[in-house]
């Protein structure tokens, strides 16, 4: 782990667990569809921020230039370089949000997907963009919307501490825009549900919820927020 690093509760510890969590979120492709349809990253430079096991790098690889996954964790880097070995046009470098290892102006699609940028005390990470981002480029944060959604209501529960309202002035007093959007887990077995959800919530929170839902759907919203540079 680099110094300076914030460890991530969930993927840090449990992988296995997280994988079945993306391949489980937002199935129709609803957010990855808004993303492309704000900023295109055909023929352009793609940097994914904190990508965990790359999960994400494909998708960004098969139209992009070049993409670059920038991961903290040693062992979570690892895995990202050896799903994305056979790709020509990734690279997966070790690094921090706030000390992003690429040249100044050298990207023009940022993807970080709850990955550090959780509203206050992010600013170094903001700075880093400002200074990464090409003119013309564009950036995008995708976080849980504790005001909505069965999730939603979990997240809040489990997280009090995570304040909406101060997390929107945040993004708004610096200038980002907010797309919401209603999307979905949808799991194959409930036994992977309920794993998934005991490594994202506080264990007496996630005993409640499991015990009140029914079924392997389970309805989600998002905050994207993103900004043009």
């Amino acid at each position: 782990m680099l110094r300076g690093a914030r460890p991530s509760p969930n993927i840090w510890h449990h992988p296995a667990a997280y994988e079945l969590e993306n391949r489980a979120f937002d199935r129709a492709g609803v957010l990855d569809g808004t993303i492309r349809a704000l900023a295109p990253w055909d023929g352009r430079d793609v940097l994914d921020v904190g990508c965990g096991t790359g999960f994400h790098l494909p998708p960004f690889a098969a139209g992009a230039r070049s993409v670059t996954g920038v991961e903290p964790h040693a062992p979570l880097a690892a895995i990202a370089r050896r799903r994305t070995r056979r790709l020509g046009n990734v690279a997966v470098l070790a690094g921090l949000a706030s000390a992003l290892p690429l040249p100044g102006h050298s990207v023009d699609v940022v993807h970080a997907r709850w990955a550090y940028f959780f509203g206050p005390g992010c600013e170094p990470g903001l700075a880093e963009l400002d200074r990464v981002v090409r003119p013309g480029g564009r950036a995008f944060v995708i976080d849980n919307d504790a005001t909505r959604s069965t999730f939603g209501s979990w997240f809040a529960r489990g997280f009090p501490s995570v304040d909406p309202v101060a997390v929107e002035a945040f993004w708004a007093a610096r200038g980002w825009d907010r797309v919401r959007l209603d999307l979905a887990w949808t799991f194959d077995s409930r036994a992977d549900l309920e794993e998934v959800v005991r490594i994202e919530l506080p264990r007496a929170v996630a005993d409640r919820a499991l015990a009140a839902h029914q079924g392997l759907v389970v309805d989600y919203a998002v905050n994207l927020w993103t900004r043009a540079f």
